[in-house]
């Protein structure tokens, strides 16, 4: 396995040497995305897309690279840088350069692959666009979120239509069908609706899955022709949903090991015309299961639980497979190499181990004996080992050799000893051999073209004639006669065509170009002459089967017509089925082995042998019902007897009957274009047709004339249904009208009542205006009032405050006079108690008077500390007091404490007995000292009064102030 890593290059190529995928994984090359810078990373891959011719894909990372990758020309390129993750990519559109790329901003962009410009740029959408969808056109898109879905036009890039629902059902999927201009939408409730694309009218919904299988969808595919669609989700079941018939016809369970399903896609193939057969399932765990949805096989797979798959793309034709890895890296896988195994040829049960040299070849050598009898199957030996025989080529034969050389490598002379060993093609590779040896051209274009022209006129009532059960079995039916018919105009009037086309048809249901080519050769080859008497059956090759079965066989022709049985019935019904009435599907897929094998001539002798091995019950039957029976009806016949008779007629005919000299060899459909059938007598096809069209006109116009009659006849019931119903609406309205009056002269009456009720209140409501009005200005006045008092108070509180302060400085300045002549006063009593001491020092002696000066001295310091004590005292009392009437002035709602209980207890002031001693004083100092206590009495008793009277005045003004509170709050 190859290995790219882009790194910072902007173009390169792809792979160095050349791919050589494995069988096993089929990896063309694994693509990585490494960044060089200071800290290397991985960027991952996250959106991949093909366009419309499959060679050429754009993938984009989480950082908004869009890469171009050409397969084919081994380049990659980098387109854009969008510095953004892109969330859905679209490469298929008209002009194929272009690309639509949706971002994580919820914008959608159209960029160009080689000018590297931006187109345009579409707004709209509320959440991430997870689905891009391109009309089969180029023309328009549509774009999915989870909330919304909206129609683009791409050639104007402008909004078309948007699809809007309601939240709590959400959006899974819109897209467009294949090859059509449907548009399916998908919701998470698991409707399903498919609507017209230019007009949007809804054209059918998908009924709900039953019950018992009911899962959630959640992801989805459909076939290229539009057909199928396969639905899965969170289970290992897969619905499988005919869009033509609109029901459910498969349901596919998955491995156990399959829990979810997180992606479909069908596998292109170039054979089967559209109607894909391999789907693609990417599971939970990674891996890309394709099974077939016919035979409900697994083909191969992808990836693996180390290295699991995120998200894949098919190409269009069915050549790549471009997977996202887990690991953020791109594979590019090789279809043909995965499905190699599958499509390989069965291998050659006879080897070639020698070639003869050219000098040593005889003319003995070319010629082979002819033996008649069983043909013997290979006997294999014990050790189940395969017998090689020499064959001897003949070297010189180069045109014997090409003839025998059929397309994909096979070789006719080959495959014919096959057949005679096995009786049969494998099962497996029996329409791969067929379309080898019919050599099928596979002109797409000019089946497609034939397709185009729609359904024949002759094949509109199939279905009345022929009502198959199986609807899908009737359209393809219906398609493949009607490109019959535009083929070549007789084979609209060819009864027989449907009884011939069926068994094929039926085998090659899903892939009708096939189809087609098949039935074109078959007709072309094996049914020479059979139209040279049209309209009646083909009396020359019913002749050339007498002829046969008269050598071979003339007691059972002399048996035919003895009972007046003709070659129209024993040997055309045969032919016109191509036995497919009187064979099972195993049988005749027997039989039509031998025939595509060998000359035209053997589909005749085959008529001839059927009669000859049915000999014994023909004998017996007398009646021309149980012959028309026989020639209808499956016997009891075994085919490989037959077949083994058809090779002795083959062999033991003569020369001048046998078919073989009548009838060309076998010639192969032209490539390109179908070539012109016209082997018919013209005059007898153009009468028919003229007369048939001539008939068809006369029923078209009566049945235009009939249509017109019961379309007028219509009208008249419909006037006439149209009149009574008018009559009744009016009679309705008549009614309704009356009940409406009446309803009205009830509401009138109630809208009377009602005024009345609403005057008194009126009344009422005007008696409380006016009773609110004359309190509303009562409270008025009063606030004035109150306002005026308020003020008043405010002007005496604030003169009282003012001679508060006038007072308070007036009673300092007179305790602060009484403090000084108190002082003055002391001053001159120790003066004179000095005077005194020294008169008394004279009169005594020396020690004496210092002794009594000491003495005395120390009285004179007790006194003096009695007489600071005692202004302590009352400084500290007048202190508290003043303190005390300041706190109730400013807090006058409060309620006054007593500051004393007794104001003359003794504890507040000192007294002088406590501070003189009798013993120790003389009398002289003694009665000083008393009076001046006295005075001290006296001066604290008026300061006490003062204060008093002070604290009297303020608890007033307070109590006032608490009364009023109004002025307060002033």
């Amino acid at each position: 396995m190859q290995s790219t890593d882009l790194g910072n290059k902007e173009s390169g190529k792809i792979w160095h040497r050349k791919p050589s995928p494995a069988t096993r994984d089929g990896i063309i090359v694994n693509i990585i995305h490494n960044t060089s810078d200071y800290h290397p990373k991985v960027l991952r891959f996250l959106n991949v897309a093909f366009d419309g011719t499959g060679d050429c894909l754009i993938a984009g990372d989480h950082q908004g690279n869009i890469y171009v990758f050409d397969l084919h020309g081994n380049r990659f390129n980098l387109v854009q840088r969008t510095a953004q993750a892109c969330t859905a990519l679209a490469f298929n559109l008209r002009r194929k350069s272009e690309f639509l790329v949706a971002l994580a901003d919820y914008s959608i962009k159209c960029f160009d692959t080689v000018t590297k410009e931006l187109v345009s740029w579409m707004r709209g959408h509320e959440s991430s666009v997870f689905s891009i969808s391109v009309h089969a056109s180029g023309k328009y898109a549509i774009t999915t979120s989870s909330d919304t879905a909206q129609l683009w036009d791409l050639d104007t890039f402008q909004r078309k239509r948007k699809l809007n629902i309601r939240q709590s059902v959400g959006i899974q999927k819109v897209f467009f069908l294949p090859l059509s201009n449907t548009i399916l939408s998908c919701f998470k409730d698991n409707s399903i609706f498919a609507w017209e694309c230019d007009t949007l009218f809804c054209k059918y919904q998908l009924p709900a899955p039953p019950e018992s299988s009911s899962i959630l969808y959640k992801v989805f595919a459909v076939t290229r022709d539009g057909r199928i669609l396969a639905a899965g989700g969170k289970s290992n079941h897969l619905h499988l949903w005919c869009l033509e018939a609109r029901q459910l016809f498969r349901i596919i369970q998955m491995p156990t090991k399959v829990r979810a399903i997180r992606h479909l896609e069908f596998l292109p193939d170039s054979f089967d015309a559209g109607s894909n057969q391999v789907l693609g399932v990417l599971s939970q765990d990674g891996i890309m299961r394709f099974i077939n949805i016919q035979t409900c096989k697994l083909l191969f797979e992808i990836g693996s639980l180390d290295e699991g798959i995120s998200s894949s793309a098919i190409s269009p034709h069915g050549r790549y497979i471009a997977s996202i890895m887990e690991n953020g890296s791109l594979n590019i896988y090789s279809v043909q190499a995965l499905t190699q195994e599958i499509n390989k040829p069965p291998p050659p049960l006879v080897k070639v181990i020698e070639d003869l040299p050219k000098n040593k070849l005889s003319s003995s050598d070319l010629k082979m004996k002819v033996t008649s009898g069983r043909v013997q199957q290979p006997a294999k030996s014990r050790e189940s080992k395969m017998q090689t025989r020499i064959l001897k080529q003949d070297l010189t034969g180069d045109f014997e050799s090409k003839k025998n050389e059929l397309p994909d490598g096979l070789n006719k002379k080959r495959l014919q000893i096959l057949l005679k060993g096995y009786g049969e093609y494998p099962t497996k590779y029996r329409m791969f051999i067929w379309r080898s040896l019919l050599q099928l051209p596979e002109n797409h274009t000019a089946f497609s073209t034939l397709i185009d022209k729609g359904t024949h006129v002759a094949f509109l009532n199939l279905q009345k004639k022929y009502p198959i059960k199986s609807r899908k079995l009737l359209r393809v039916l219906q398609r493949t006669l009607s490109a019959l018919a535009h083929w070549s105009v007789i084979f609209s009037d060819t009864p027989y065509l449907p009884l011939l086309a069926f068994p094929f048809v039926k085998l090659f249901q899903n892939n009708q170009l096939i189809c087609f080519e098949v039935i074109a050769t078959l007709i072309i080859n094996w049914c020479q002459h059979w139209f040279e008497y049209f309209p009646n059956p083909p009396i020359n090759i019913l002749s050339m089967i007498e002829n046969v079965l008269a050598f071979h066989d003339k007691e059972l022709l002399q048996h035919f017509i003895d009972h007046d049985i003709t070659s129209q019935l024993y040997a055309w019904p045969l032919l016109e089925t191509v036995f497919s009435e009187v064979l099972t599907r195993e049988e005749w897929l027997k039989l039509f082995d031998n025939i595509f094998s060998n000359h035209p001539s053997f589909l005749l002798m085959t008529v001839v042998a059927y009669n000859i091995c049915s000999r014994t019950p023909l004998l017996s039957c007398n009646l021309k019902d149980d012959f028309e029976f026989f020639f209808h009806h499956r016997n009891n016949l075994d085919i490989n007897v037959v077949i083994r008779q058809v090779y002795h007629l083959m062999e033991t005919t003569p020369t001048d009957i046998h078919p073989d000299s009548m009838l060309n060899v076998f010639v192969a459909l032209t490539k390109g274009q179908y070539p012109v059938f016209n082997q018919y007598p013209k005059f007898i096809v153009d009468y028919q047709t003229q007369e048939r069209e001539r008939i068809r006109n006369d029923e078209l116009d009566y049945l235009r004339e009939r249509q017109t009659v019961e379309d007028m006849q219509a009208k008249v019931d419909q006037q006439r249904v149209e009149d009574e119903a008018w009559y009744q609406k009016q009679e309705l309205l008549r009614k309704a009208e009356e009940t409406r009056r009446e309803m009205l002269l009830q509401e009138e009456e109630k809208m009377i009542q009602q005024r009345q009720r609403l005057a008194a209140v009126k009344r009422e409501l005007k008696v409380k205006e006016m009773h609110l009005q004359d309190a509303a200005r009562r409270r008025f006045l009063k606030l004035q009032q109150d306002q005026q008092e308020m003020e008043l108070r405010r002007l005496d509180d604030e003169i009282g405050r003012k001679n508060l302060t006038e007072n308070q400085e007036a009673v300092a300045k007179e305790m602060r006079a009484d403090a000084d002549a108190y002082r003055r006063k002391v001053d001159l009593e120790e003066h004179m108690f000095h005077k005194l001491i020294e008169a008394g020092e004279t009169q005594s002696q020396k020690t004496q008077k210092w002794k009594e000066a000491e003495g005395k001295e120390f009285r004179l310091r007790s006194a003096k500390k009695a007489s600071a004590l005692s202004d302590a005292s009352r400084k500290w009392f007048l202190k508290q007091e003043i303190n005390a009437a300041v706190e109730h002035a400013e807090n006058p709602c409060h309620k006054e404490e007593p500051r004393f209980q007794n104001e003359q207890d003794s504890s507040c002031l000192p007294r002088t007995s406590q501070l003189n001693d009798s013993s120790e004083m003389d009398p002289s100092t003694q009665i000083s000292l008393n009076r001046r206590a006295v005075e001290w009495d006296t001066t604290g008793q008026n300061l006490i009064k003062k204060v008093r009277n002070l604290r009297q005045r303020l608890t007033a003004r307070a109590r006032h102030r608490c009364q009023t509170p109004h002025l307060l709050a002033a």
